[in-house]
């Protein structure tokens, strides 16, 4: 493989880790604009106070970051963990028996579609440049040199989450008490509407139907939490 070829695929793969790391920042948003907002529009169902409309909007935010960040934590350490081991099986083979290892490469070319000939020969051509990188992105489908830091994920879930939560938060909280609720509603879907577009324009989707479902989602959740909260509110 030349260094020109090398060099674009290192940076095709950096490309595409960045837009993932930036797709799930726009999702982990999104679900923090959901969450909270259907947290403080449930409390404004129940009582007027601002106090309690800021208490419950903290609260939730804390928690649901905190519940993002330690849940994306465990995840990524145990998608790491299981990818290490299975690295390590691979290395393990190498040593053992580097010659089923080269057929076993070739053979994984063939199946997608070229002549034997030239399958042994890209084969022996990776093996001889990083045999354990072809043999796990052949076998596993990543690259033996990258693992995803579950700190930095739980970091970036954390912050995604909060950011979003501020939203909805702040547009209640700091609007004036007749107009909280719309100004909440607007400030929520026009994020939502965002939040939408953005995630499918990484996608490489068409914006308007992500954007509609998002806003249909968070509508719904709105509406229902706002009547739970005013029957709570009423019964009590």
């Amino acid at each position: 493989m030349s260094e020109v070829a090398e060099e674009a695929a290192s940076q095709s793969a950096a490309l595409a880790s960045k837009l993932n790391w930036l797709r799930a920042g726009v999702l982990g948003a999104n679900d923090g604009i959901v969450s909270i907002a259907g947290i403080v529009m449930g409390v404004a169902g129940a009582t007027a106070e601002s106090s309690a409309l800021l208490i419950a909007g903290l609260a939730g935010l804390v928690a649901g970051a905190l519940s993002m960040a330690g849940g994306e934590y465990v995840s990524v350490s145990t998608q790491k963990d299981t990818e290490t081991a299975a690295v390590a099986e691979v290395r393990q083979s190498l040593r053992d028996d580097p010659a089923g290892a080269l057929a076993g490469l070739a053979e994984s070319y063939e199946r997608k579609g070229l002549e034997p000939a030239l399958a042994q020969a890209v084969a022996r051509q990776l093996m001889a440049h990083d045999a354990l990188d072809a043999q796990t992105e052949a076998r596993l489908g990543i690259d033996a040199g990258e693992r995803t830091s579950p700190w930095h994920a739980a970091f970036a879930s954390l912050v995604a989450f909060t950011v979003g939560g501020v939203i909805p938060l702040l547009a209640m909280v700091l609007s004036a008490a007749p107009a909280r609720i719309w100004a909440t509603v607007a400030a929520v879907e026009v994020a939502l509407v965002l939040t939408g577009s953005v995630s499918a324009r990484l996608g490489g989707a068409a914006p308007v139907k992500p954007a509609v479902r998002n806003v249909v989602v968070g509508t719904l959740t709105m509406a229902l939490t706002y009547l739970v909260g005013h029957l709570v509110g009423v019964a009590v």
